[in-house]
């Protein structure tokens, strides 16, 4: 019964022991080594090798590395199944020695080792050449960061702009929040065209935004000095965003015929027709794919502004460059039917030529167009059948 216990109270023995140094066994018999690399500059150093040697007293040419690690795209690198010892840590750039370090490591060891090129230590090392080349770089670098941040803030200006722009629209609303945007902007980059345009939009808006106003307040059109000058920076903002677009080996002609229709429309809101005329031909001159949707604006912006005698050769223009062009023919027939005359003899309303012309053109292309009704009443009056086959073309 003794002998029995005593063989139970050995193997319990045992097996305690091995119980007991299994954590031992766990914490493993080599080590691990992690970090991040960054360069002189402080730039992540992605691709390069982080070599380890216990060889220290080797000619660098001469020395083995028998291990070798590469840092990952963000340049971090982890070093496994080190055994313990006194390491030599060397940073490879290819075949050139970039930097080193020295550790310690023993068996169960989770360090960690960076090597920041931008330490002291390390910039002292090098060349006066080699820092001044160092110092040069961080300056060209802190500048292109600076302007990088200035055209992303530039690009959310323009964003909110715009979408402020399109939800203004419908109602003029006010948008002197967005002016006084791009005026910051315009005053950040002068050299863009795109944003004196942008500028010009804006300030095109608010105009249009106050002479509503003045208008539901019972003021004459364009008596206000504020809106009358609205108009004007707004022309002269089109015109530099133009001259910048325009100019350079390589003009940006579609932006700037933009320019030249926006800067055509604050003319002509101005009463500035000779001025509007040029500025919408400009538009034509410079992207003739659009020439009639050009003429087209000419014509609605010359008709609404009162300018029916400026607006007529527009909206043939327009005509002349784009057939199907709607709207050209109802401002066409709008302008001619005004001028309209009395037969004496009949009593009857007798049309200018190209008045029912231009009418039933319209009716062929909108038979159901906002001004349709109106066509149909004017042709009737005039004692015309609608037609709305009407022939394309036809004189």
């Amino acid at each position: 019964m003794k002998t029995m216990w005593k063989r139970t109270l050995t193997a319990a023995v045992a097996m305690a022991a091995i119980v007991l140094a299994t954590p031992l066994l766990a914490q493993g018999t080599t080590a691990t080594v992690h970090g991040h690399v960054n360069d002189a500059i402080g730039a992540t150093l992605a691709g390069v090798q982080v070599k380890f040697t216990t060889d220290k007293t080797s000619q660098p040419a001469d020395r083995k590395f028998p291990y070798s690690f590469n840092t990952d795209s963000n340049g971090d690198y982890k070093a496994t199944g080190l055994p313990g010892g006194d390491y030599l840590v060397v940073i490879f750039k290819g075949t050139t020695q970039a930097d080193y370090q020295l550790i310690t490591l023993k068996a169960g060891d989770d360090k960690t080792l960076n090597f920041d090129m931008t330490r002291a230590e390390y910039i002292n090392a090098l060349t006066p050449e080699e820092r001044k080349n160092v110092e040069e770089f961080k300056k060209k670098n802190a500048s292109a960061t600076s302007a990088n941040a200035v055209i992303a803030k530039l690009n959310a200006t323009l964003k909110t702009v715009r979408a402020d722009l399109a939800a203004a629209a419908p109602t003029k609303a006010d948008v002197s929040a967005d002016v006084a945007s791009m005026k910051e902007a315009v005053g950040a980059k002068a050299d863009s065209g795109l944003l004196w345009i942008t500028y010009g939009d804006v300030l095109l808006a608010e105009a249009d935004h106050l002479a509503s106003e003045d208008k539901k307040a019972g003021k004459a059109a364009m008596s206000d000095e504020d809106v009358v000058k609205m108009y004007q920076d707004s022309a002269d903002s089109y015109k530099k965003g133009i001259d910048l677009d325009s100019a350079g080996d390589k003009p940006k002609l579609a932006e700037a015929a933009i320019g030249y229709n926006q800067m055509g429309t604050a003319l002509a809101h101005e009463g500035k027709v000779g001025e509007a005329t040029a500025a919408f031909e400009g538009a034509v001159k410079d992207d003739p794919t659009k020439a009639g949707m050009y003429y087209k604006n000419e014509a609605v912006i010359l008709f609404n502004s009162g300018q029916g005698d400026a607006a007529l050769p527009a909206a043939e223009k327009a005509i002349a460059a784009d057939p199907n062009e709607a709207t050209a023919y109802i401002i066409k027939a709008k302008v001619l039917i005004a001028k309209a005359t009395l037969d004496p003899k009949t009593q009857k309303l007798v049309a200018p030529p190209g008045c029912v012309d231009a009418y039933q053109h319209y009716l062929s292309l909108e038979p159901d167009g906002p001004s349709a009704q109106e066509a149909k009443d004017v042709l009737a009056g005039l004692g015309e059948k609608v037609d709305l086959n009407y022939k394309k073309g036809k004189k």
